[in-house]
């Protein structure tokens, strides 16, 4: 190789591998100061690639794991509601059992009563209260979505059924009027009345007919005289204490807005349906008695111990109605509980595959950082060394 001034080969050959390791040395520092293998997509573009799609699935695991938690938390708000309705069907049912007993007398079974309502216009309160975040929980047969999986499709959420946990229904159900699940006669002429007997009712259920009851002469409770009625009070009184009727009827006055008596309307004790026919039609040619449809019998009565038997058989169905919501309401947080700890598990396995992509081995970086550190000393020296290398030709031209 000659000697020359003007190209200095083995300064071009060490300046270039100084710069590979400046290069070299900048991207370890890069690293070591990130934390990160990929601190751009030239670093490892199939592995920006790969990873970012693991961390797609990192983020929406992690929201999924949420979601579930607030579907825990709606389920649990949910049963909350239903806990009290349990207590209170239990309380009810204890006051059926209590009208059950015929030592009640007029003014007890009223008591009764009156708790009882109230009893139902909470279970009406709780209905349309509870709810979270605006969502209504208990009034309602919505059918509740969760996404509870970092992907799209059902595989990924899990749908709440609140149609068994309707409190409204069961408010609706229990809910007990004056007139309800009879049948009403209005009386246009009192004077009808008198003289009636051999009354002749009719109740069914569905379409057979369950009981047909003939009276016995009617007596006017007052004074004791045959259908000699003063009242629509004391007709009514006189169809209750006929024994026939009281069997299977129960007969009650009916009173307009100022409390005048308007008429009366006649309940089967079966729950059946009464016959809307006039009582009175043999006899009442005038039509000044005539009969309103009637409905089979609705929500609750404790006014004889036949009803409050019916009302005990009414409210186990609807303990057992809540009783069945609470199971399923429980099930499905067990089932978000083993849904959250899924999410987790694939989460932590996500998470550690995405690191092993992105993230620096710090100890390996390190080994790295300290070759290029020393070889870029090694660089700069040998750089000065072959800068001077061609001092030599001025010895030749001395």
């Amino acid at each position: 190789m000659g000697m020359s001034i003007n190209t200095n080969l083995s300064a071009l050959n060490t300046y270039r591998n100084l710069n590979a390791t400046q290069n070299d040395l900048s991207k370890s520092l890069e690293k070591l100061s990130s934390g990160l293998r990929i601190n751009r997509a030239a670093d490892d573009a199939a592995g920006l690639s790969i990873s970012e799609g693991l961390k797609s699935q990192v983020g929406g695991l992690t929201v999924a794991a949420r979601n579930a938690q607030d579907g825990i938390s709606v389920v649990q708000t949910a049963e909350g509601g239903l806990t009290e309705t349990h207590s209170i069907l239990q309380r009810m049912r204890d006051l059926a059992v209590q009208a059950g007993n015929d030592s009640n007398n007029a003014t007890s079974r009223d008591a009764i009563t009156t708790e009882v309502g109230q009893l139902q216009q909470e279970l009406g309160r709780i209905a349309k209260s509870t709810n979270f975040n605006g969502t209504s929980l208990l009034n309602s047969n919505d059918t509740l979505k969760f996404q509870v999986g970092a992907n799209a499709g059902s595989d990924s959420q899990i749908s709440v059924d609140l149609s068994g946990a309707n409190v409204s229904k069961i408010a609706t159900a229990l809910t007990s009027t004056a007139n309800a699940g009879g049948t009403t006669f209005t009386v246009k002429d009192l004077a009808s009345l008198n003289g009636a007997s051999g009354l002749t009712f009719k109740s069914s259920v569905g379409t057979a007919d369950v009981s047909t009851v003939t009276t016995g002469a009617l007596k006017d409770t007052a004074d004791g005289s045959a259908a000699n009625f003063q009242s629509i009070d004391e007709f009514t009184s006189a169809l209750n204490g006929d024994d026939a009727f009281s069997k299977n009827f129960t007969a009650s006055t009916v009173r307009d807005a100022n409390g005048a008596a308007t008429g009366f309307v006649v309940r089967a004790n079966n729950g059946g349906t009464v016959d809307a026919a006039s009582p009175l039609g043999a006899t009442d040619t005038t039509g000044k008695i005539t009969g309103a449809a009637g409905t089979a019998a609705a929500g609750i009565q404790f006014d004889t111990a036949d009803h409050a038997q019916q009302a005990i058989t009414t409210i186990d169905a609807q303990i057992a109605k809540v009783s069945a919501a609470r199971s399923n309401l429980g099930a499905i947080q067990n089932r978000f509980d083993h849904a959250i700890n899924v999410t987790n598990v694939a989460k932590e396995n996500l998470t550690a595959a995405k690191s092993r992509i992105t993230d620096v081995d710090m100890a390996e970086e390190m080994v790295k950082y300290t070759r290029d550190n020393i070889l870029s000393q090694a660089g700069t020296s040998m750089l000065a060394q072959a800068n001077q290398s061609t001092q030599g030709v001025l010895s030749l031209l001395r």
